[in-house]
């Protein structure tokens, strides 16, 4: 049996999970969240911002913490959209290394859907298959097909917080705000079905905080509930109608919501838009919702089944 840590680092949170993995099989011990925006003005700038780095090295130097107390055998670190996009991404590989002692690997598009997908459907039955993972990010978004491996998928730079940063500015966001967002993510999934064969999907899965949360809010959720939401199915009316609550909502309206994180309030409009946006796009009825995704994936790849 082999302790490991997976870290994921995107665009608006970085994330750790402890896990023992025996053989084929993963017992998860510890899970946190930080959202530390890491892509905070990256769409905008090409830099990271220094006060979004020194936000992710404090949630680094308490998860180096975590990793020694819970006597951790192989870390591994990954990052994906923000940090692929910035010019002084040596900084922040400098800032990993110190803070938990390894470097982090700045992962493709294609790696990054790979991981999603091991992640989503390890534990899932292949008689399923094939499946469509879809996957929102803060910065991109990935859509993989495929059974027990990947068969085709894309990465496109739409994401809740690069279109938020881009369009959604007003409280709430306007009408033509709204417009602009939607046709910036059309015009990345017509990209995605250039080489993404959706329609040969049979269970399309839905992964990461934008879609979380659009399910607790279908299921009438008191406070975000894991085990709730894990494997619940959104219909393609349900997320229209909660897209369209959500755009028309303040923020403060926004923040007041039970299984809103603080972190999400700002940019769930925009991860929620991109999810109706797929799922009217690409025909889907519904999406089962999955808790388990890429930090699942990273975890599995140090055993060697990614």
């Amino acid at each position: 049996m082999t302790r490991v840590a997976a870290v994921d680092c995107g665009t608006n949170s970085i994330r750790l999970l402890v896990a023992d993995l025996d053989g084929r099989t993963k017992t998860d011990l510890h899970r946190e969240m930080r959202i530390v925006r890491l892509g905070q003005g990256v769409d905008r700038t090409g830099v990271l911002d220094p006060a979004a780095l020194e936000r992710t090295r404090l949630a680094l130097v308490d998860y180096a913490a975590v990793c020694a107390e819970l006597g951790v055998d192989k870390t591994r670190m990954v990052a994906t959209s923000a940090t692929r996009d910035a010019r002084n991404r040596s900084d922040f590989v400098a800032l990993v290394e110190a803070a938990l002692g390894v470097t982090p690997e700045v992962i493709t598009g294609d790696e990054e859907a790979a991981l999603s997908f091991t992640g989503a459907t390890a534990d899932l039955d292949p008689a399923d298959g094939p499946f469509l993972v879809v996957d929102i990010g803060g910065g991109s978004t990935e859509l993989v097909l495929g059974t027990t491996s990947v068969e085709a998928a894309r990465s496109v730079d739409v994401g809740c917080v690069r279109l938020t940063e881009r369009h959604l500015l007003s409280d709430p966001p306007t009408a033509a705000e709204i417009a602009a967002a939607r046709a910036d993510v059309d015009a990345g999934l017509a990209q995605v079905l250039e080489v993404v064969p959706a329609s040969r999907a049979r269970t399309a899965i839905g992964l990461a905080g934008s879609v979380t949360t659009v399910a607790g809010l279908a299921l009438g959720l008191a406070a975000y509930d894991a085990e709730q939401i894990h494997l619940s199915r959104l219909s393609a009316e349900q997320v229209r109608r909660i897209t369209a609550e959500l755009l028309a909502m303040t923020r403060a309206e926004r923040a007041a919501l039970p299984v809103m994180h603080p972190g999400r309030v700002d940019v769930i409009g925009g991860g929620a838009l991109v999810l109706e946006r797929a799922m009217t796009l690409l025909g889907l009825v519904e999406v089962v919702v999955s808790e388990s995704d890429i930090l699942d994936g990273i975890a599995l790849s140090v055993g060697g089944r990614a």
